[in-house]
This record gives structure tokens, C-alpha cells and sequence, in this order.
């Protein structure tokens, strides 16, 4: 009995040690592989703060000396800035509203209401995910030529609302996470599928919707190809296809290509800081039934 008891003490002490080893090397491992993903942006935010004669220099210098803060304006003032900000912004912020209201709308048919061939279609509807953009490019442009929207903002903002299948998955599957007796009451009380899904659904749902919008928002600010295809008129530039025009007119200043591409980078990482525990939240709650 003694030599039992020693025995299970020996294990509870160890255990404490083996699990401190076991966090130690998680956390060290994580911290791994975000220096890796880190690295770059550092690189470019160190980049954008030297002189010339310090970036090609045989020698890596992480730390610019002198930090030459005048690149920043000088970056700015050589490209419309504001106005490739003003038509990112507008075609963020339209995307960011057709995307959430298209996909609400038939996540909650998918998810609150039965009706006949609903499975199937959904089905469907999550088989499209896997269609590459590339494959419908052709068509989609020549459709959009044929509407003669071409060289306008429609190319960019219409598609959004006419749904995206992904958020339409991601809000189908966190709208199955809400209890269904909360629809029936509100059914009880008079409620519409309408005035239920405004009232009910979408207000316990904010940490999907803040997750699509911010997918959306994000995908929008970043996008380069469909600009670079339907846009040609320079003043209807966003700051994806203004930052690759800036690089082929000063394609040797590297410190001002650098800091360009750093004020138009820094925006998305200050929002993702701002929405992450929203965005964790919607990500780690949808799927959890159905």
C-alpha cells in the first residue's frame, strides 16, 4: 500500500511538469510560425523606412538608420491616394452590404424553413464553392460587356448581392445553432419570417454577420483581378490596381513602392485587431449542428 501510494504521488507531480513541457512547446511552436507569417510585413514596414543605398545592401538591416519617415508622404503625394482610397471604399463598403443582405436572406430559408427539395439545392448550392473564379471569368465578362458595364463600378458591386455561397454556408450553419423554439414563439407572437429573422435571428447571429462582412470587406479591399478587368479609366482606380500602376511608374524606388504598400496593408490588419474576437467567435460557433 505504501508503494502504491509513493507510486501515485510520483505520477500527480510528474503530471504537472509533463503538461508545463507540453504547453512550453505549443506555445513555442505557435510563436514559430507567426515569426514566419510576421516576418514579411516587418520586412516591408523596414523597407519603407530606408534609404535606397540600405535596401540593396549585402548586409540585412532590420532596423533602418536613418528612419526616413518622408518616404511615407513622399509615397502618397506621387498617386491619387485619396482617390483610389475613395473608390476602394465605396466598392468595400457596397460589397460588404450586398454580401450580408444576399446571404441572410437564404441562409434563413435554409436553416428555419422546410420546404420541398430544400437539402438538394442546398447540396448544390455548396458545390458551386468549389468552382474556380477563373473557370466562369470568360462568360461573367462577357456578360457584363454585352450589359455595357464594362468600365463601371457595376462589375464590382452588383454580383455581391446576388449571393455568395460560402456566406450563405457560414450563416446557414450558425442560424442552426439558435434554438427553434425562439421562432416559434416569435411566430406566435405575429411575427413574419421576416420580422423573425430581423429581430430574432440576425441579432444573436452578430458574430457570424461580423465574420461575412469582414470576409467580404476584406476580399473587396484586396481584390486585384476583377478591377484590373472592368476598370479603365484611371480615376475609377481602387488602391489594388493604383499600388501596380504606382509600381511600373516608379518601379526603381523601392522604399516609396514599400511605403505605399504598407499604408494600403495597414487598414486590414487594424480592422481584423479590432473584429477579432468577433470573428473568432462567429468562426468557432458556426457548424456546431446541422
Amino acid at each position: 500500500m505504501a508503494v502504491e501510494g509513493r507510486d501515485r504521488n510520483l505520477r500527480s507531480a510528474a503530471s504537472p511538469r509533463r503538461s508545463w513541457l507540453w504547453a512550453t512547446a505549443v506555445y513555442l511552436l505557435l510563436t514559430i510560425v507567426a515569426a514566419v507569417y510576421v516576418a514579411p510585413f516587418l520586412w516591408m514596414v523596414s523597407t519603407s523606412l530606408k534609404p535606397d543605398s540600405q535596401i540593396f545592401s549585402p548586409e540585412v538591416q532590420w532596423i533602418p538608420r536613418p528612419v526616413l519617415w518622408s518616404n511615407y508622404p513622399s509615397a502618397l503625394a506621387s498617386f491619387p491616394f485619396l482617390l483610389y482610397l475613395r473608390n476602394t471604399l465605396w466598392v468595400c463598403i457596397m460589397t460588404t452590404i450586398g454580401t450580408v443582405l444576399s446571404a441572410a436572406l437564404p441562409a434563413y430559408g435554409f436553416s428555419r424553413l422546410r420546404w420541398r427539395g430544400r437539402d438538394p439545392l442546398f447540396f448544390v448550392l455548396i458545390c458551386t464553392i468549389m468552382l474556380p473564379a477563373q473557370v466562369t471569368m470568360i462568360p461573367v465578362f462577357l456578360t457584363f460587356r454585352a450589359l455595357g458595364w464594362t468600365g463601371t463600378f457595376l462589375p464590382l458591386i452588383v454580383p455581391p448581392f446576388l449571393g455568395s455561397a460560402f456566406s450563405i454556408f457560414l450563416l446557414r450553419q450558425f442560424f442552426l445553432t439558435i434554438p427553434q423554439e425562439l421562432s416559434d414563439a416569435a411566430r406566435i407572437d405575429g411575427c413574419s419570417d421576416l420580422g423573425i429573422l430581423a429581430r430574432v435571428i440576425l441579432p444573436m447571429a452578430k458574430p457570424a454577420v461580423a465574420t461575412v462582412a469582414l470576409f467580404a470587406f476584406t476580399a473587396a479591399w484586396m481584390d486585384f483581378l476583377n478591377p484590373l478587368v472592368y476598370l479603365h479609366d484611371e480615376r475609377q482606380y481602387t488602391l489594388a490596381i493604383g499600388l501596380q500602376a504606382f509600381l511600373g511608374r516608379h518601379g526603381s524606388e523601392w522604399a516609396l513602392l514599400m511605403a505605399a504598400a504598407t499604408v494600403i496593408t495597414l487598414p486590414m490588419l487594424v480592422l481584423f485587431l479590432l473584429a477579432q474576437r468577433t470573428f473568432i467567435r462567429g468562426i468557432a460557433l458556426t457548424g456546431l449542428k446541422g
